[in-house]
């Protein structure tokens, strides 16, 4: 996953590197250890972190995404990416199913999530399934100033009976 996520990240021509490098002004450097195998792998190890893959026929990746623990009730969506040649079909939709109810069986009780007060997709995409927006605010990155917008989803739990 972290070496064809990082190919998809080196073509700067790329949607993918468009989407998540240039339209924030992130540094390469940044983008190269954030994702990185060292880096994925540590995150996962220090047990705060779940991976959820998309897959075709148990071993093609299409995309993934990740949670962080917040506490034993609120879970940050931390992002959630499809492989453009697969967007757009659906993928993210399910595999959000999928992350929400995972959650709703571990009795997590929110999911929060940030995107970019422009990113217009993304923002729809989390709104037409049930986030609701909370603010926008402005973080400050190692590369400067991002402007954010704030969605939570409050979860139902699953009937156990």
């Amino acid at each position: 996953m972290s070496r064809k996520l990082l190919k998809l990240l080196e073509d700067k021509n790329s949607q993918v590197y468009q989407e998540n490098v240039t339209k924030f002004g992130v540094p390469e450097e940044y983008v190269r250890k954030a994702f990185s195998k060292e880096t994925l792998l540590e995150t996962l190890d220090s047990g705060k972190a779940t991976f959820y893959l998309a897959l075709e026929n148990r071993c093609k990746i299409l995309g993934f995404a990740q949670t962080v623990n917040h506490d034993e009730e609120t879970v940050e969506l931390d992002r959630i990416v499809i492989f453009p040649e697969h967007a757009g079909k659906g993928l993210g939709t399910r595999l959000l199913t999928k992350i929400l109810n995972d959650q709703r069986r571990k009795c997590v009780k929110t999911v929060v999530v940030n995107a970019g007060k422009d990113e217009k997709l993304a923002r729809r995409f989390y709104e037409k399934n049930g986030f609701e927006f909370i603010e926008e605010k402005t973080v400050k990155a190692p590369w400067g100033d991002l402007a954010l917008v704030l969605y939570s989803l409050q979860l139902k739990s699953i009937d156990r009976n």
